[in-house]
């Protein structure tokens, strides 16, 4: 089966869907189109495979800016949180795989200039992640700015998209020009190879434990929050 992202409402959720999917012998995908999407491999590709050098700086950020009423999404015990939960969960998992890390500190801030609209869930959150060796990234999500970006300092120039991770019109660029990389349907993209690990019984490439490191990572950000000091992930 395919889940939306994200995941679940936490971390603990995400444990007994995988639990309840091991049991029953079916498998669990994540609904995370953009490990399908040629800009964002190519990404991967330049970040983890030090193409351009090791990155020295990464910034990824998502959000727009909420033009309706209210409605289940702003809504915390429907929607688990605000902005993070919807978009930021695109920025944090394009900081962990550009790196090919996953992060074990957060810190995180935020702020709220419609507390009226966003009594219940966050409207914008930044936050540092920490990476194994010292490496931090910055990171920001929000329901009241129209972000979408992914960018990359490294040894030898840069790389970045933006947009970055929307359904269509994604671009890049690197410190030796245009990625010139066509843009393609994510989502048929991403069911056609569900359904070739379903026939040849192959893992998925963004198996359950996928949205679980995600759930980590936002559950540590929204503990940040509360505490107003750095938290360990996991």
């Amino acid at each position: 089966m395919i889940c939306e992202k994200p995941m679940a409402l936490n971390a603990a959720d995400c444990r007994e869907m995988i639990t309840a999917c091991k049991q029953a012998n079916r498998m669990l995908s994540i609904g995370y189109r953009l490990h399908f999407e040629p800009h964002n491999i190519e990404v991967m590709r330049l970040g983890q495979k030090q193409i351009l050098g090791k990155v020295t700086q990464l910034e990824t950020a998502n959000g727009f800016t909420w033009g309706g009423p209210p409605t289940w999404r702003l809504k915390k015990a429907m929607a688990g949180g605000g902005g993070l939960m919807d978009m930021g969960i695109y920025a944090i998992q394009g900081a962990r795989y550009t790196l090919g890390q996953e992060p074990i500190a957060v810190k995180a801030t935020q702020e709220k200039t419609k507390p009226e609209l966003f009594k219940d869930v966050d409207e914008t959150v930044f936050w540092e992640l920490e990476f194994p060796g010292g490496f931090k990234s910055n990171g920001k999500s929000s329901y009241n700015n129209n972000w979408g970006y992914l960018k990359a300092k490294t040894e030898k120039g840069f790389f970045e998209l933006e947009p970055a991770y929307g359904y269509g019109g994604i671009d890049g660029r690197t410190s030796n020009g245009p990625m010139n990389i066509p843009n393609v349907i994510q989502q048929a993209l991403q069911m056609d190879d569900f359904a070739n690990c379903i026939n040849l019984k192959k893992p998925t490439r963004v198996p359950g434990e996928e949205g679980l490191k995600d759930m980590l990572v936002v559950d540590a950000i929204y503990r940040s929050l509360d505490s107003g000091k750095r938290e360990k992930i996991g």
